[in-house]
């Protein structure tokens, strides 16, 4: 199960059921896909295919958007 967090210009933001304990989100696009933690601060985990600049856009709303994020974390897994 991949709930998604939300959506927002070509990036959907979403979390896979059960995959590990530490807070982070993954992030799909056409052209590839990321995951980012959020703790103990937000860094790029892994990149398959996404660009610098697509990079450095999705870290600005997950910057943006840390506290939603975190919120929906919190309430889809209970911690």
């Amino acid at each position: 199960m991949t709930p998604t967090v939300f959506r927002e210009d070509e990036y959907r933001f979403f979390f896979f059921s059960r995959e590990e304990n530490r807070m982070h989100v993954h992030v799909y696009c056409s052209n590839g896909e990321a995951k980012f933690w959020l703790e103990p601060e937000i860094e790029l985990s892994r990149n398959h295919g996404l660009s610098r600049k697509q990079l450095k856009k999705i870290e600005e709303i997950i910057e943006d958007r840390q506290n939603e994020i975190r919120s929906r974390w919190q309430n889809y897994f209970g911690t």
